[in-house]
């Protein structure tokens, strides 16, 4: 073992061990010792899949697992030296990456592979490993003449680094707005919940009163609920301009010209390998066969939700006079659209988070896939975590065997990035020595901590995003692959590896599921039967325009990609397509785009889509639950077999099938998401 904690450590990553100046030195390492064993492999010619593919599969697990915390740690606990270091280090991976996809003798001779008499012999997961390399080489540029490669190469290196530049802006920008409030009444409505942790936060920094930021549970619940108009617009310019040229710190962390030169490059790359445009290479991964099966899909469900978001949003303006509000402003919007759904189903988000205690809903989450899927759930204590919040979780079968673990990282903290995810720790693979290595997974949300004395608290909202991250990580932990490319999440098309995290939303909104996750946390009463019924009476609330929203986004990303050669004009093409399908119009400060990693620092470019495509699929599938029983053990562990187990080792299309007896349709998503046809 190396004396670099990041290098072949055994066992989970010694998080309190690793300091940013590890980092580098150990990528300089692993990058060096995968590039020698490139060397050995092609230099002994014995183009098996132990002679060739277990070696680099053993270096790439190696480079995973030191780059793979240094990654998590920078994103959850970020500081100046960690963030340096591990920006250090993205553009010689993405060179290594590229080097390795353009290695002509290598492609070489996993073609000689699959072109050879062994082929036939290997696992169908070993057989579909070798095709995505194959496809994988194509798609790196390995056919490419020498100064064309040398371009991609560059291009890559660069996208790399603008890509974590774009993060880093808009953690900059979130972390540095901040509004210190001294006077109660400015804060009325404000839940207390919220209030509580604006104190904390105050009191962190030694001043009275309460210190509100842009962390999202803080800016949500001001959205939702502050009566003070003129402090929600502040919010709203703050929130909605950063990391742009508009707003409190115009130009300070701006994405503008990072978001441009990221599309114009990729459109380079994609060129580069024969592509007319970027969105034509992404969906070379995918389920979707092409831009126009993608762009007809979004408009078909935007043309069938439309009309419905009309009458939705003339509901809420017809109901925002009534109570003398004048005119729908962008700020109004969230505030009055909580007052109609507390008017029209006497029910709050606010008001459901007593019944919500972190606690239960955790316990009653693990109770729930534990009946679905025959599997057991414990905590681990003393187990080395990045911050005392964290906890860890050991998977067993029913008869107590071991299958996986994972971390659990619940609230928002200052350094850590915003949203919720769920990520590979290790993959389940048979490693080169014949051990059988688990599965381990991060499960990170950004919900508001426990404040005033009293436990984490959530609203419904965040017990979906929390159930939505789990199903990812079922998706992780149950494989049972032993192929490292198709472990997994690892080889799932992109458009299909949302099926099993909206899959496990659905229990959300059953009184079957909710009777598991909700308690009240003083008294651990369950959700009284007309709290119950409200909530789901009110599950549908504004959805065809919540559907309409996502919609915007998939159609934007799409566009963005795919249109002037890589030189879109961003801003125009999002106003096009607001006015096509959006039925509200934001004001001409928003700046949404310069704050949309998903698809500038994310892995959705051109693919947002996939979160509406992969919809379809999950609601088809839970619809044979509501058809065969809503714990049916009998469809939940077909459920895990047929496709969580699968992982990526066959197509997403034949597992979909093979699961559901035919191909998906559209109307369960339609019906669950109360939108007539």
């Amino acid at each position: 073992m190396s004396d670099n904690p990041l290098i072949d450590y055994p066992g989970l990553p010694p998080f309190s061990a690793i300091k940013p100046e590890h980092v580098e030195p150990a990528m300089d390492a692993l990058i060096a010792s995968g590039r020698a064993c490139i060397e050995q492999v092609l230099a002994n010619g014995d183009f098996t899949w132990d002679g060739l593919v277990a070696p680099l599969e053993r270096e790439d697990e190696r480079l995973g697992k030191a780059f793979g915390p240094a990654g998590h740690l920078n994103a959850t606990c970020q500081t100046d030296a960690l963030r340096q270091a591990y920006n250090a280090c993205l553009p010689k991976l993405s060179d290594y990456s590229t080097e390795v996809g353009q290695n002509v003798a290598l492609y070489q001779a996993y073609q000689s592979l699959r072109d050879g008499d062994t082929f036939a012999s290997l696992t169908p997961a070993q057989q579909k490993d070798i095709d995505n390399t194959l496809r994988d080489f194509r798609l790196s540029g390995v056919s490419l003449p020498d100064d064309k490669k040398q371009q991609y190469m560059e291009n890559a290196s660069r996208l790399s680094e603008l890509t974590s530049r774009f993060s880093d802006n808009l953690l900059d920008a979130t972390q540095s707005w901040g509004k210190h409030v001294t006077d109660a009444d400015v804060l009325a409505g404000v839940p207390e919940t919220a209030l509580a942790g604006a104190a904390d936060k105050a009191r962190e920094k030694e001043l009275e009163g309460w210190y509100l930021t842009l962390d999202f549970p803080v800016y949500y619940a001001v959205m939702c609920h502050s009566q003070n108009r003129e402090l929600r617009e502040e919010m709203y310019r703050a929130y909605t301009t950063r990391a742009s040229d508009q707003g409190p710190d115009a130009g300070k962390y701006d994405n503008s010209q990072i978001m441009q030169e990221i599309l114009s490059l990729r459109h380079k790359q994609a060129e580069l390998l024969g592509f007319s445009h970027y969105g034509e290479k992404s969906l070379a991964t995918k389920m979707a066969s092409d831009v126009e099966q993608v762009m007809g899909f979004l408009k078909d469900l935007a043309k069938k939700s439309r009309p419905q978001a009309e009458k939705e949003l003339e509901a809420l303006r017809t109901f925002a006079r009534e109570q003398c509000a004048g005119d729908l402003a962008p700020w109004d919007v969230a505030f009055w659209s909580e007052r109609l759904r507390e008017a029209r189903y006497d029910i709050s988000e606010e008001e459901l988070r007593p019944w919500f205690p972190a606690e239960k809903v955790i316990s009653g989450m693990f109770a729930i896939v534990e009946k679905l899927f025959g599997i057991r759930i414990a905590q681990r204590d003393g187990v080395d975590v990045w911050h005392p919040d964290v906890r860890f979780y050991d998977v067993s079968d029913e008869q107590g065997a071991h299958m996986a673990s994972f971390y659990l990282d619940m609230y928002a903290r200052s350094g850590k990035r915003g949203g919720a995810w769920m990520d590979d720790c290790q993959g389940r693979v048979r490693l080169i020595d014949g051990q059988l290595q688990k599965p381990v997974a991060y499960l990170t949300c950004n919900f508001a901590p426990p404040a005033g004395g009293k436990p984490g608290l959530l609203t419904h909202d965040e017990v979906v995003t929390l159930f939505h991250e789990f199903g990812h990580g079922l998706h992780h932990m149950l494989t049972e692959q032993e192929v490292g490319g198709v472990s997994g999440i690892n080889g799932v098309a992109w458009d299909a590896v949302e099926l099993p995290s909206q899959f496990m939303e659905n229990w959300c909104w059953t009184e079957e599921g909710l009777a598991h996750i909700s308690g009240h946390y003083e008294t651990g009463e369950p959700l009284p039967d007309d709290k119950r019924e409200r909530l789901l009476a009110a599950r549908n609330f504004q959805s065809a325009m919540g559907m309409l929203r996502q919609l915007e986004f998939s159609l934007f990303d799409m566009r963005i990609h795919t249109e002037q050669d890589g030189n879109a004009d961003i801003q125009k093409i999002l106003d096009e397509v607001r006015a096509e399908v959006a039925v509200m119009i934001p004001p001409d400060f928003n700046r949404f785009q310069h704050s949309f990693g998903h698809i500038f620092a994310g892995g959705y470019a051109a693919g947002y889509y996939s979160y509406k495509w992969a919809e379809v699929l999950s609601a088809d599938a839970f619809s044979r639950f509501e058809e065969e029983g809503i714990f049916n053990t009998d469809t939940g562990r077909e459920f895990r077999a047929k496709i969580l187990a699968q992982g990526g080792s066959k197509e997403p299309m034949e597992l979909f099938i093979d699961f559901r007896g035919r191909e998906p349709d559209v109307e369960p998503l339609l019906r669950h998401s109360g939108i007539a046809a």
